[in-house]
Formats: C-alpha cells, structure tokens, sequence
C-alpha cells in the first residue's frame, strides 16, 4: 500500500515540504508555504511505483540526425541579437517584466514581423480581442496576417492551437491561464506549473515557436514556480523605469544564444524604437559645464 501525506508547496518558488514550515528554505520568504492535495508517497517496498514495458531504443551521440531550426527574424535588430539571431522555431521563450512594462507591445510588433514569414496566433487570457485590435491599429500593425484568440481556460486554448495549427504562439500571460481540472484558483503554483507544461509541451510537438509572458514579484523574479524557467529553452526580462521611455532587454538563460548581449528600446507613440546608440541618449542630456561628468 502507498502512504498518503499532505505536502506543503510554497506559493513564490515551488518548493515543496512534508511539513509546515513558517519560512521556506529555498527562497527564505515568510508565510508563502501553503497546504496541497494529498500526495502519493511509494512504500518502501516499491510496490507503488508502476513499471511500463515499453522499450526504449538508446543511439549512439554519433548516429543521431540533427534536426534543422528555423529562425524568424523579428525585424527588431536589438531583439534578435538578444535572442541569438531570431525566434528559433520549436522553441519556448519566455518574457518577464513589471506590469504596464510595455511586454504586450512588444509582443504585438514581433507578431507583425513574424507574420510575413509564418502563421501567428495571439492568445490573450487578460484583454479582449478589440483591445488587441485597437493597440494594433495605434502601432500601425497589419491586422489582416494575425489571428488573435480571448481566452483563459487551458483546454479551449489547446484546441484552437489544433485547429489553427500556428507556427508562432503568444501565450500573454500564463499566470491568468486556469485548467478546469484543478480545483486552485489561477496563477496559483499548481495552475502555472500545469499551464505551462501544457503550452511547451504541445508547441514542441507541432514544432512551433511560443512566447510565453510571465509576471516578475516585487523583488523582479517572475512569479510562479521556479520550474517554469526550467521548462522553457529562452527567458528574457524586460526592464525599466516606469516614468522612463528606456527598455532593457536581457536574456537569463538562453539556448540557442549567449546571455551577455543587451537591448535597449526607446517606448514611442508608435511602439518601441530600438536604440542603436545608448550612450548617446545619455551624452545628448549632458552638459558641459564645471563639475558634469558622465
């Protein structure tokens, strides 16, 4: 027989306990770790663990066929030099930032370039399809090439993805994503890890590219379990000031590229504008006079 026990799973990183805990050991934060569903835990005789007797064929590193990746350009230069070239089909990128950020924006203009090259579907779990479509119409955007989808249950959106069949898929965001199967309200640890799971999961198997937008906490870390960024192939955070028209652009982790390159954008009136120079935006404002340095 299995045992059962209660497992205890903080809210901020993921971390999971057998008992209750008033700060949890991974992230040191207080109060965040909340009782789960029961778990099944195995006997110590290993009766509970069920085999399968399926084979698996093991090849030698040699023998192995190299699949061939596209790469879409996303027609922003400091974009696709962050990314290592472009949006790398079969691949899951997911993009943190503050709220009002400017990361559905962005998104919107990477559709647009995007959409010359493959099928593009935008999920929105959080605006309504004439709010996409009026942002679209501010940044000037070809409507007519991008599919866009209002919805936040998990199992209507796996369908339209079968029945659309995109190659590039924008998930914004998966903390509003729920699954009608768990009983836990969305954005909670059990829903994002699940949501998320499902979404790379299935663009892996179509072979498509998704972008996937996540919420960061007041400390800058995304929101949500820590196995979310273990999921995906690229994370990027979006950075700023709020009363600042500058945006940083970084990868964490990367893939397909390396992490040390940078991007600078500039929030216009007609989207972002990529800075080419970002010294001189700070050399244009200095003065020269006694004592100004920069």
């Amino acid at each position: 027989m299995a045992n059962t026990a209660a497992a205890y799973v903080c809210s901020e990183c993921g971390y999971k306990s057998l008992r209750p805990l008033n700060r949890c050991p991974y992230c040191k934060e207080f109060g965040t770790l909340h009782p789960e569903k029961p778990v099944s835990l195995p006997s110590a005789t290993g009766r509970a663990l069920k085999r399968t007797h399926d084979k698996v064929q093991s090849v030698p590193l040699d023998q192995v066929q190299a699949t061939s990746r596209q790469r879409y350009k996303t027609g922003i230069r400091e974009l696709d030099t962050v990314l290592g070239g472009g949006l790398v089909s079969d691949s899951a990128v997911l993009i943190g930032g503050d709220p009002g950020i400017g990361k559905s924006t962005l998104l919107l203009q990477i559709c647009d370039a995007v959409a010359a090259q493959a099928r593009v579907l935008y999920i929105s779990a959080e605006e309504s399809e004439s709010q996409i479509q009026m942002r679209a119409q501010r940044l000037g955007i070809r409507q007519d090439r991008i599919w866009v989808c209002s919805e936040s249950d998990i199992t209507r959106i796996v369908s339209e993805i079968d029945l659309l069949d995109p190659d590039v898929i924008v998930m914004d965001s998966v903390q509003t994503v729920y699954s009608p199967d768990i009983s836990s309200a969305p954005g909670s640890v059990n829903q994002v890890r699940e949501a998320s799971a499902l979404l790379t999961s299935l663009a892996k198997k179509r072979h498509s590219a998704i972008l996937i937008v996540g919420h960061v906490t007041k400390d800058g870390s995304l929101a949500g379990p820590r196995v979310l960024e273990h999921l995906v192939d690229t994370v990027l955070y979006f950075e700023g000031e709020k009363y600042d028209s500058l945006r940083i652009l970084r990868a964490q982790k990367n893939r397909f590229g390396s992490t040390n390159e940078v991007g600078v954008f500039e929030m216009t009136e007609q989207g972002f504008r990529e800075v080419a120079d970002p010294s001189g935006v700070f050399l244009d404002h200095s003065q020269d006079t006694a004592g100004c340095c920069v």
